[in-house]
């Protein structure tokens, strides 16, 4: 059976797995528990049909696992598999949608799209199944690329958390936190570091895949296309619940580049930090 078949079945199966969980338990946050795990299995199955002796496969298998492990790590220290763990924004979806509408949302975008979505951002893997060669220097250079983000990315979630940390001890001892979101670190220059990196990391494996064909005319491209649309309609989403919660994000907004890091807009005007 040829490796992209046996995806699509493990992409069906755990479709109706956090489908049917989703209904079970009330929660709809069982793809976002998914997410670090299933694109693993899916670039390591086209690593393992090229038995393990492609070095370019296997190259993308071990950085896929890396990021996974970061991944997994910060949404386990976040509560995410916790029960009840569920995203608050589809907590706060469910109070504008009828229960019907919703019901459809989680079918057709949180499970069906979203399931597609991380298939689709592995298939590089693919393509360097079907044009195993020996690596070259341009994958070296790719891979370096790779990490450095995946370095990015954890220092923006670490900066985070300890932000959150601090918010949290500041709000127990009665205190009222100033500033109330974070805007030091890397999110001086981006409101948000971690979502750039995020979608770099797929835009890079798909590099990798060009190099195997010897063609950056992919249409593999449209994994990280689909995932770059996903986070900037989540990023328009998450800002909107943001700045219902605290005015003041609006300057925010004015000064600091959405995702990708650039230099603040008003010089000379450095946030204000959170004493750690």
């Amino acid at each position: 059976m040829e490796p992209f078949i046996v995806c699509l079945w493990i992409l069906a199966g755990i479709c109706v797995v956090t489908w049917v969980l989703s209904l079970i338990t009330g929660e709809h946050s069982w793809v976002d528990r998914i997410w670090s795990v299933i694109p693993l299995a899916y670039v390591w199955v086209f690593a393992g049909f090229a038995g393990l002796q492609d070095a370019r496969l296997n190259l993308m298998a071990v950085l896929v696992t890396l990021w996974g492990i970061r991944l997994t790590f910060n949404f386990a220290r976040k509560g995410g598999y916790a029960p009840g763990g569920e995203d608050y924004r589809w907590q706060f979806l469910r109070t504008k949608m009828s229960s019907w509408q919703f019901w459809l949302f989680n079918l057709f975008f949180i499970v069906i799209y979203q399931n597609v979505l991380l298939f689709l951002i592995t298939l590089p893997a693919w393509v360097a199944y079907e044009n195993q060669a020996p690596p070259n220097g341009l994958d070296i250079v790719l891979a370096v690329v790779f990490l450095a983000l995946l370095v990015g990315e954890t220092v923006a979630d670490q900066q985070q958390w300890n932000f959150h940390t601090w918010k949290k001890a500041e709000v127990a001892a009665g205190r009222e936190p100033q500033p109330r979101f974070l805007q030091s670190g890397l999110f001086r220059f981006s409101r948000h570091p971690n979502f750039f990196f995020e979608q770099a990391q797929w835009w890079v494996l798909f590099l990798i895949g060009c190099v195997a064909a010897g063609s950056i005319l992919q249409w593999t491209v449209i994994g990280p296309l689909l995932l770059t649309g996903l986070f900037i309609g989540s990023t328009v989403f998450t800002e909107t619940i943001t700045l219902s919660r605290y005015p003041e994000y609006a300057g925010f907004q004015r000064r600091t580049s959405p995702i990708i890091p650039w230099f603040p807009r008003r010089r000379g005007a450095e946030p204000a930090t959170a004493s750690q």
